[in-house]
């Protein structure tokens, strides 16, 4: 059986960059300033910092992504506390925080949330009518999961 939830017509958007992404993410943000006003931002620290300057809007901003901000964002992910992750992460560079980078993108997909880590898709995801409206996401039953038996 599969559980789901609804995602409220006012989405809570996380906003993820990585340092040679950030540039990126500010133009696509002004570019959809006035679709990402209608909606809660969060994002990793220094992100949400440019991101509150350029919107001239209040961003919830957690800790930069390799001091834990990434794990933040994934922890309120599986607390169903963001409904979008949008991540322009950095295909060229390693990460020192790479394995917090994987473990995020897992979360998104665990709790099938809708996820875009570029522009392309970033602006299909805003400009969907699912986007403006509630929307009901179903994620596989993890009772199962829970109640396995481990043995030590």
């Amino acid at each position: 059986m599969k559980e789901s939830r609804k995602l409220a017509k006012r989405k809570r958007i996380a906003l993820v960059a990585h340092d040679h992404k950030k540039h990126d993410l500010l133009e696509w943000a002004i570019f959809n300033k006035a679709v990402l006003a209608k909606h809660e931002l969060i994002a990793t620290g220094t992100t949400g910092k440019l991101l509150e300057e350029k919107l001239d809007r209040p961003v919830k901003k957690m800790l930069s992504g390799p001091l834990g901000g990434d794990q933040q964002i994934g922890a309120l992910i599986a607390e169903e506390a963001i409904d979008v992750l949008i991540f322009f992460w950095d295909p060229m560079e390693a990460q020192p925080h790479d394995p917090d980078v994987k473990a995020l993108l897992r979360l998104a997909v665990v709790w099938n949330i809708p996820v875009a880590c570029d522009r392309a898709t970033s602006d299909f995801l805003m400009t969907s009518p699912l986007m403006h409206d509630e929307y009901e996401i179903s994620f596989p039953d993890f009772s199962e999961y829970l109640k396995r038996r481990v043995d030590h």
